[in-house]
């Protein structure tokens, strides 16, 4: 299981997954949605992203803390030696 640190930009154009952000929980992976963050539709939205970015079923990434803040932990269940090395080529090159 790996935790990984988000920071999540609600209402943008297209979904992108990419780019480094210095949150509180540490560097941060961007997610960019297009969905609003209302109704927790930003943050299923952020969930289905980094599956889709990290290659992994969407039921094993879940979110552990920030359902109201745009910096949110999720965690992947996933080989961790895999999600590193797609985390690092996600947070160097944005999309």
């Amino acid at each position: 299981m790996v935790t990984i640190a988000v920071r999540v930009k609600p209402g943008a154009s297209r979904t992108r997954v990419g780019g480094h952000h210095d949150g509180p929980h540490g560097p941060a992976l961007v997610i960019a949605v297009t969905a609003p963050a209302v109704g927790g539709r930003a943050t299923e939205a952020a969930r289905r992203a980094l599956a889709e970015a990290l290659g992994v079923r969407r039921s094993a990434v879940a979110l552990r803390t920030g359902a109201a803040s745009r910096d949110k932990l999720f965690t992947v269940d996933a080989d961790p030696t895999e999600v590193a090395d797609r985390l690092s080529a996600l947070r160097a090159d944005p999309r």
